[in-house]
């Protein structure tokens, strides 16, 4: 046999194996496209933030289908997303603690080039009071793990492991200055242990 012939059905089969995983798999695949800006009247801004809330919670509780999941989280992303374009971050008189959880929900959701879009928002309500200082936390190690870097808070679980620190023995320090508890507690709930030496 020559070897182009092998080529020929090592190849074959290789597009019959792909076939077969996307057919079985087919119910977990699911193109929702890219983000488009969608209409929205600022004073209903409050009311969508709302039901971006509930929707955000009830998917992520489980139970849901993966389809559905991926296009409620992509509407999701479009309304927040939107409401940050047209409307600009709420206030503490705009919104209540609840729909800006929303806002902080859907961006650390999001693809990568939107939270770092959306970051300063984050960073700047963080500092008005809008965002607690965990949520900031957890975002800025989002943040830091997207670019291949060194986390502070260890807020970051990568393949079932913490994500590499910066200066593992100074984050329970903190830690502590944001109000998060230390880190070996943190670790426990995700079966994960922490060596601040090694």
């Amino acid at each position: 046999m020559s070897l182009r012939r092998i080529i020929l059905i090592v190849l074959a089969s290789l597009l019959v194996i792909a076939g077969l995983l996307l057919y079985l798999n087919r119910d977990k695949i699911v193109y929702v496209g890219s983000i488009k800006l969608v209409e929205i009247d600022c004073a209903n801004a409050p009311e969508i933030l709302d039901s971006v809330y509930v929707s955000d919670q009830r998917i992520r509780q489980g139970g849901v289908p993966f389809a559905e999941f991926a296009r409620q989280d992509h509407k999701n992303q479009e309304l927040v997303i939107s409401i940050l374009e047209k409307c600009g971050m709420p206030t503490l008189d705009e919104a209540t603690r609840e729909q800006l959880n929303a806002i902080w929900l859907v961006i650390q959701h999001t693809r990568r080039k939107y939270r770092e879009k959306y970051f300063p928002l984050i960073e700047e309500g963080y500092k008005n009071g809008l965002f607690s200082s965990n949520q900031y936390a957890t975002m800025k190690d989002r943040i830091l793990m997207d670019r291949g870097e060194p986390q502070l808070y260890g807020s970051q679980i990568k393949n079932g492991q913490l994500y590499k620190l910066d200066s593992p023995a100074k984050v329970n320090e903190r830690r502590e200055k944001m109000g998060m508890e230390p880190l070996e507690v943190y670790l426990r709930r995700f079966n994960t242990d922490f060596d601040p030496d090694g």
